[in-house]
């Protein structure tokens, strides 16, 4: 981002009660323990070149060169910061502290340019995200736990295994709906998503009935916070166990905190948003049979990029439709092409060169590698369910490129129980 003068911008609050709780403190917080709270994993830095390098940032995000910012990061005073937390329009309470002017300064400084890109990505996902927390009547801020969970990437995938924007697990995300198989992983679908948070986050505050120890549990899982409640003779108050819950979720509330300050003063620190184009509107096709995206893309003209990005619950370029009603997501302009497509869409690409099958001797058979004998010498294999020219060429010991020339096929689309030569 480029430093150049700074262009005041303008913010609009809900009104501001009088009557404000005091910022809760930390008790004998030292700077040891500050300096080493964790950043989210959200924020990290693979987490943001991941999301530097998805499809929608490149086509949809661009840096402003124009934006009049000094790139300056000013400095305020404690009550400032307390302040303007307390004058957001938020339910939840958003106290300040040293811990939480922590991550206020990673945010406006170190990930400054992180910042200026979730600006961007947020319109894209925010109203996703609210349409899910108003459904369960929950409160509109909470659309900031993605940033500090997955930095707005839809495919992110954390240490632990967690998956999505909003990073589930894969016992949780069954739990709550949310199919996870070799074929769909639904942790990527941004709408299914978004509302099975809103259901957890409905739950979890059903348990304790205060938000911060929700966020604290939605990081860490229920059964921590209430061990932390324990070890802290009975309190409830985040603040109060804080010393005694693992050391990420220590500073996941604060960030969360954080967050909700950078999102709404980003002006104020001259981060300028990534200017956004807004993609053409999508809709949804309910699909009963099995489908190739590369197939889509071909009768369609949509990138095979867009499809993926459009729908990420998909492991592989198969949407399984045989196996249960699979969604597919298009630009609105290509469903009329998909459906005057009729059922041309579904059929396989047609093979050039015809391989004649014969019975596989029975040592083949006990392999079960699908492999048989032509007339003509050549061996030929069946594609399995979920098979790649890259997986096929690996198994039978030869490259993609012969087995393409071989039966003359053009591009990468092939379907399960076709016959492939190999040699």
């Amino acid at each position: 981002m480029t430093n150049m003068p700074y262009k005041p911008c303008k913010i609009v609050f809900a009104l501001f009660l009088a009557l404000c709780p005091m910022p809760h403190a930390l008790a004998q917080e030292t700077d040891d323990s500050l300096n080493t709270l964790e950043l989210p994993e959200g924020m990290q830095t693979q987490e943001i070149d991941s999301l530097l390098a998805s499809w929608q940032t490149s086509k949809f995000l661009l840096f402003d060169e124009n934006c009049e910012s000094t790139g300056e990061n000013p400095e305020y005073d404690a009550e400032t910061y307390a302040r303007r937390l307390r004058r957001l329009p938020n339910i939840i309470d958003m106290p300040y502290n040293n811990v939480v002017q922590k991550y206020i300064d990673l945010y406006s400084g170190r990930l400054r340019q992180s910042v200026a890109v979730l600006l961007g990505m947020g319109n894209f996902y925010n109203p996703i995200f609210e349409e899910a927390l108003e459904s369960y009547q929950l409160p509109l801020e909470l659309r900031y736990l993605p940033i500090i969970e997955s930095a707005l990437n839809p495919t992110a995938v954390s240490r632990a295994g967690a998956v999505g924007l909003w990073q589930f697990m894969i016992g949780t995300g069954k739990q709550y709906g949310l199919e996870v198989t070799s074929l769909i992983d639904e942790r990527r679908d941004p709408i299914k998503a978004s509302y099975a948070a809103a259901h957890y986050l409905h739950d979890l505050y059903a348990i304790f009935g205060d938000w911060t120890l929700v966020i604290a549990s939605y990081n860490c899982g229920p059964n921590n916070v209430n061990k932390a409640i324990k070890r802290a003779g009975g309190s409830k108050d985040y603040w109060t166990i804080y010393p005694y819950l693992p050391a990420e979720t220590r500073g996941y509330v604060p960030a969360f905190i954080a967050a909700n300050y950078i999102m709404n003063y980003y002006c104020d620190h001259n981060i300028c948003p990534v200017n956004t184009k807004l993609p053409q509107g999508t809709d949804t096709l309910q699909i009963s049979r099995n489908i190739y995206m590369e197939r889509i893309a071909e009768l369609t003209g949509i990138s095979r990029d867009e499809l993926r990005a459009l729908n990420p619950q998909y492991r592989t370029s198969l949407i399984p439709g045989e196996s249960h009603i699979c969604t597919l997501r298009l630009p609105t302009a290509a469903i009329n092409t998909f459906i005057e497509a009729g059922d041309s869409i579904y059929a396989p690409v047609p093979e050039i060169q015809t391989v004649p099958d014969v019975p596989m001797t029975a040592p083949a058979r006990r392999r079960g590698r699908g492999r048989s004998r032509s007339g003509g010498g050549g061996t030929t294999v069946t594609v399995r369910k979920g098979d790649t020219l890259s997986d096929i060429a690996s198994r039978n010991r030869t490259t993609v490129a012969k087995i393409k020339s071989l039966n003359g096929i053009k591009g990468t689309y092939i379907y399960t129980g076709q016959k492939i030569r190999v040699n």
